[in-house]
């Protein structure tokens, strides 16, 4: 029956929603802080009785919580795991519960697998500048690029893809190994349908030396904007260094209109494989209708043979579905099928902007019309790296 959700603790029964203290929930503790984000605190989670026979909740997780009265992203972010539930690459949602602390505040809590190696970003750190061994960015990419499949067959983009928001998580076949998930789904949006005619969107989504050409001159955040952030995600993976060279001098209006521009893309690394630059340049096309797409990438040579042991996609069955789940996630086929270039057209008006990498490992070569000028970003507007909603043109 379809219908408005009721709200449920964990992932069990439907019930109204349950009030606990704000140590923690009805099931489990709360730990120490792990991070702060724009919408909302990471805590550390455990059981109160491990031993107990709900084997809903693992051992140990990570509870995102916020007020309740200023907790709106965080539900919607919950709405979006509902609706990609079941991918073994993306960050599992266990439920949410509210508590209530001592003076009577209310936070809204939703209940996340817990990343024992932390995010993708730390791990690069560690390298010091120098990246990560070639086979892991292949293992990792592979995984990264799965969960890309994943949302964007359910009709979604992430948009604001970048290593802060990929957690490393425990592998349960190999010991000492992580898998890479995708996370913070705080500024995921659903995907427009083909033929309607795009809405303009007052803001843009996401962190700027993540976001696509076509995201910083026309707003247009759709599924090829994920595809540009993971050639930046990859390529910081290789190199141990952003994809654009930021000096500290540059503001964030001048980072802008270079990106916008498409005239210049990130420099192809010299020391990396043919495979790897092939994969890369794939990604960094200015022209979003000739950007592969994440079911083309899986093709690529790069990652098409990398074995991702333990990855099982689970499907939920009618009975454990909740009721808002056909309202929510609906969607068509033609966000799955490789029929991507009659569906998007996001070309300007005034040309193509297709700029491909060219074979030249010193540079970039721009072969046709650059991204158009049009709907700059005005300055003061946005932050400069945090991930924010910003307004475009205000």
């Amino acid at each position: 029956m379809k219908g408005k959700a009721k709200h449920v603790v964990g992932g069990g029964g439907e019930e109204s929603m349950k009030y606990s203290n704000n140590n923690g929930g009805v099931a489990w503790s709360r730990g120490p802080l792990l991070g702060k984000g724009g919408f909302g605190s990471v805590y550390l989670a455990s059981l109160k009785n491990p031993k107990s026979r709900n084997g809903y909740y693992p051992p140990v997780m990570a509870v995102k919580s916020a007020e309740v009265s200023a907790s709106c992203s965080l539900q919607k972010e919950k709405e979006v795991f509902n609706c990609l539930n079941g991918c073994p690459f993306i960050i599992k949602c266990f439920g949410e519960e509210t508590t209530r602390d001592g003076g009577g505040e209310m936070f809204y809590n939703v209940l996340l697998e817990y990343a024992s190696g932390g995010t993708l970003a730390g791990l690069i750190k560690k390298s010091d500048g120098v990246g990560l061994p070639e086979l892991d960015v292949k293992r990792y990419t592979r995984s990264i690029l799965e969960g890309i499949h994943y949302i964007h067959s359910h009709g979604y983009v992430h948009c604001d893809l970048k290593p802060d928001n990929i957690l490393l998580v425990s592998s349960s076949t190999k010991a000492g190994e992580f898998v890479a998930k995708i996370g913070d789904f705080g500024l995921a949006k659903k995907s427009e349908k083909r033929n309607k005619k795009r809405k303009f969107d007052p803001y843009l989504r996401g962190t700027t030396l993540y976001m696509a050409p076509e995201t910083v001159a026309n707003h247009v955040q759709e599924p090829p904007c994920d595809i540009w952030a993971l050639g930046c995600v990859v390529l910081e993976m290789l190199t141990g260094k952003q994809a654009w060279d930021v000096k500290p001098d540059v503001t964030i209006e001048e980072l802008m209109r270079k990106i916008g521009d498409g005239y210049e893309l990130p420099k192809m690394p010299s020391e990396v494989s043919k495979d790897a630059k092939d994969f890369l340049k794939r990604c960094f096309v200015a022209n979003p209708m000739f950007r592969f797409t994440a079911e083309m990438l899986l093709d690529e040579p790069f990652v098409s043979g990398v074995n991702l042991d333990g990855g099982e996609f689970v499907e939920t069955s009618d009975a454990e579905s909740v009721e808002w789940t056909d309202t929510l996630c609906g969607t068509d086929d033609e966000f799955s099928g490789s029929s991507f270039y009659e569906e998007w057209s996001f070309t300007s008006d005034e040309g193509s902007c297709f700029s491909p990498w060219s074979d030249d490992e010193e540079g970039i070569t721009s072969n046709v019309d650059a991204m158009t000028h049009a709907s700059r970003v005005e300055e003061n507007a946005v932050q400069y790296l945090p991930t924010c909603t910003i307004p475009a043109g205000a």
